[in-house]
């Protein structure tokens, strides 16, 4: 199944993007992941927050194709274990569909749109993370759940 992984803007530190590059080449072995990174909306100094979720929305409706199971990384989401995210993966895989899709929104959360689309919704942790920071760290939990599903020793339960 293809994995897409949406994201708004760019990750602006060196070692941030050394170490999703990192994870995006481990799980070349394991999935076909896409990483599609939106660009940060233009004049957003000028715009209400509402007006900013609903460009972003825009732009990410415009990246998931019918068919696709849409995953929001959202703080109000379910929270899982490595194993439980494993198992959560598994199920999505076995749900079938035209792909998997997961968003990371901006730094003012999905528009109403975007929610609406959505099939589930996880949370990482209950402290929050920057939007730039939370991308290598997802990557890092994809490739643990994978290895965990392919039975390998990377995650020691």
């Amino acid at each position: 199944m293809k994995v897409k992984f949406i994201c708004i803007g760019k990750t602006g530190k060196d070692f941030l993007i050394a170490g999703e590059q990192e994870y995006l080449k481990r799980l070349k072995h394991y999935i076909d992941i896409d990483r599609i990174e939106i660009p940060d909306i233009k004049n957003a100094k000028k715009l209400s927050v509402d007006q900013i979720k609903e460009l972003e929305g825009k732009e990410i409706l415009a990246k998931i194709s019918q068919g696709e199971q849409v995953v929001l990384l959202d703080e109000n989401g379910n929270h899982f274990s490595s194993v439980e995210f494993s198992n959560f993966m598994q199920q999505k895989f076995n749900q079938g569909g035209k792909g998997l899709v997961f968003v990371v929104g901006g730094a003012y959360g999905f528009s109403e749109e975007v929610y609406k689309a959505a099939t589930s919704k996880i949370s990482l942790s209950k402290m929050t993370f920057s939007h730039q920071m939370i991308r290598m760290i997802f990557f890092e939990q994809i490739y643990r759940a994978m290895t965990i599903l392919k039975g390998e020793p990377y995650h020691h339960s």
